[in-house]
C-alpha cells in the first residue's frame, strides 16, 4: 500500500523528523514513509555502514537526510547530533524514539549487565532523546512517537528485561504528554506486533515456527514496516492533533487472546532447538 494514495506528498514538506535507530527494521520503514510525504530526515545509529545504506535509500526517495553515528546511551553525543541536524535541516518537528535492544533469555539467566543494557538502550535512551529534543520540539509545537511493544502490557516468557523497559517507556510517554502538553507537544506510543523481515522477528521467532505463530494472530499475518510507518505518519500529522498520551497497539490482534499459547509455542520450539 503506497502511503501517497492516502496522504499528500507534501504533508510534511519543510518539517524535520528525527528517528533514533533509524537505519534499519521498523524504524527505517518509518523513515521511508515520512520521506514519501516530504519530510526532511535525521537518523542516528551505531553502525556506520547501515547509516550509509539507509541514507542512500532515503535520498533516492527524494528526502534530505542527515545521518549521525550516535549511541542513545550517550546523552552528549545525541544532543550534538540534534544540534547539527537543526543547523542542516531545521528544528525537529517529530521525534521517533525507536532505538532498542532485545534478546530472549529466561529471567533466572539474565545477568545484571544484560538487564541493565536493555534498560539503558530502551528506557534511558528514550529519555535522552526526548530531553535533547525538547527545546526544538517546543519551538515547533511538535510531537514524539515512542516505539513500544506488547511486552509492556502483556507478560511474555524470556522478556522480563524488555517488558520492564517498554512499560517504563509507556509511562514516561504519559507523563511527558501531561507535562509538555502546555508547550503544544504531543506524545504517543505505538506497540507493534511481530513485523516481517526485522531483527526482532529473527531473534524472537524460532526458525520454522512463523506459520504456526501467524495462525495465532486474528488477522493471520505478521505486520510490515509500512504498517507501522503509515501509522506513524498519521499520529504525527494534523489529522491526529487532538491525540496525546495514548498507546496505539498495531499487532493484528496478537495480544487479544493473551500471551499463553504464543509463549508455550515459543518455549517448546526453543527447547526443541536446544535438543
Amino acid at each position: 500500500m503506497n502511503i501517497t494514495s492516502y496522504f499528500s506528498k507534501d504533508l510534511f514538506q519543510g518539517k524535520t523528523v528525527f528517528i533514533t535507530g533509524g537505519s534499519s527494521g521498523i524504524n527505517l520503514g518509518i523513515a521511508r514513509n515520512f520521506a514519501a510525504v516530504g519530510a526532511n530526515l535525521g537518523i542516528c545509529g551505531r553502525a556506520q555502514d547501515k547509516l550509509d545504506a539507509a541514507s542512500a535509500e532515503l535520498r533516492e526517495l527524494g528526502a534530505r537526510v542527515s545521518a549521525h553515528s550516535a549511541d542513545v546511551r550517550d546523552y552528549a553525543a545525541l544532543d550534538r547530533a540534534m544540534q547539527r541536524l537543526k543547523e542542516e535541516l531545521g528544528p525537529i518537528h517529530t521525534l521517533v524514539c525507536g532505538a532498542a535492544g532485545n534478546f530472549p533469555c529466561p529471567a533466572e539467566q539474565i545477568s545484571p549487565n544484560g538487564f541493565k543494557s536493555v534498560i539503558d538502550i530502551d528506557l534511558m535512551g528514550t529519555f535522552h532523546a526526548c530531553r535533547a529534543a525538547f527545546e526544538q520540539l517546543k519551538e515547533t509545537g511538535g510531537n514524539i512517537l515512542f516505539i513500544s511493544a506488547g511486552q509492556a502490557f502483556m507478560p511474555y516468557a524470556f522478556q522480563a528485561h524488555v517488558g520492564a523497559a517498554k512499560a517504563g517507556i509507556d509511562q514516561m510517554m504519559r507523563n511527558l504528554a501531561l507535562e509538555w502538553g502546555r508547550f503544544g507537544i504531543r506524545c504517543n506510543s505505538i506497540a507493534p506486533g511481530p513485523i516481517e523481515g526485522t531483527e526482532g522477528v529473527r531473534r524472537l521467532v524460532p526458525e520454522g515456527s512463523a506459520d504456526k505463530l501467524k495462525k495465532m494472530i486474528p488477522l493471520g499475518r505478521f505486520g510490515t514496516p509500512d504498517d507501522i510507518g503509515q501509522l506513524s505518519v498519521f499520529l504525527a500529522s494534523p489529522l491526529a492533533s487532538y491525540i496525546t498520551g495514548t498507546l496505539v497497539v498495531a499487532d493484528g490482534g496478537q495480544n487479544l487472546p493473551g500471551s499463553g499459547a504464543w509463549t508455550h509455542l515459543i518455549m517448546a520450539e526453543m527447547a526443541k532447538a536446544k535438543g
